[in-house]
């Protein structure tokens, strides 16, 4: 049977199309989310994808946090469900404490869009087993609330535990501490990032490399393997 790969739209939301192209790409079966049903149609996996959601009014993923459809994400994360946050995905998990720490503006204070290099911290959470630790990936970033910040206990925390599973390489792009551009849950099935993996699937568009596609053909293998 092949696995489900839910990806959810919310109001505002740009990159739900990309991210369900994505899944289909890697193998799965692309199911769309739509933000006000709480039923998640039995897929195995959920994607948070990019763009404005709620135009970030209050917070940057502050009002999506209380979308029905967000009752059971959090639910089923917390359940052992795996749950990809990209870029608003990703302010979204931290606003619903499912990630620790929060996304504030760029410290230049302006938006970025640019093909950003990034190093694989961690390459055992359910969404970045298809890549080697220390292996240097290149994928799209777009974002003007891009900066990660935590307390330094927190942070300490993240990297004891080998929860950085991203960090940026040649340029922070946005002030995020200590270059971190995604973490992961404790139990590694919650992974948030600020690039974009979903653009960098076909060598046709986005980097004209195939970076991205390790994100979901490694929830794939999971998920056949679990």
């Amino acid at each position: 049977m092949t696995s489900r790969i839910g990806v959810v739209t919310f109001p505002g939301t740009l990159d739900d199309q990309d991210a369900l192209r994505a899944a289909r790409l890697a193998g799965a079966e692309p199911v769309s989310l739509w933000h006000r049903d709480k039923d998640l149609k039995q897929v195995d996996a959920v994607v948070l994808a990019g763009g404005f959601s709620y135009g970030d009014y209050l917070r940057a993923g502050a009002i999506s946090r209380f979308s029905p459809v967000m009752e059971t994400v959090v639910e089923q994360a917390r359940a052992g469900m795996p749950v990809l946050g990209i870029c608003n995905g990703f302010q979204i998990l931290t606003e619903a404490h499912l990630l620790p720490g929060a996304m504030l503006r760029n410290d230049h204070l302006h938006f970025v869009c640019r093909d950003q290099r990034l190093r694989v911290e961690n390459a055992d959470t359910a969404w970045t087993a298809d890549y080697e630790q220390g292996q240097e990936i290149s994928v799209p970033l777009k974002n003007m609330d891009g900066r990660y910040v935590a307390d330094e206990r927190t942070l300490d925390e993240l990297e004891a535990e080998g929860r950085v599973a991203f960090r940026y390489l040649d340029v922070n792009p946005n002030g995020s501490l200590r270059d971190i551009a995604g973490i992961t849950n404790a139990a590694g099935n919650v992974v948030g990032l600020m690039p974009h993996p979903e653009h960098a699937v076909e060598p046709l568009v986005g980097t004209g490399r195939t970076d991205g596609l390790g994100f979901f053909t490694s929830i794939l293998k999971k998920l056949v393997n679990a």
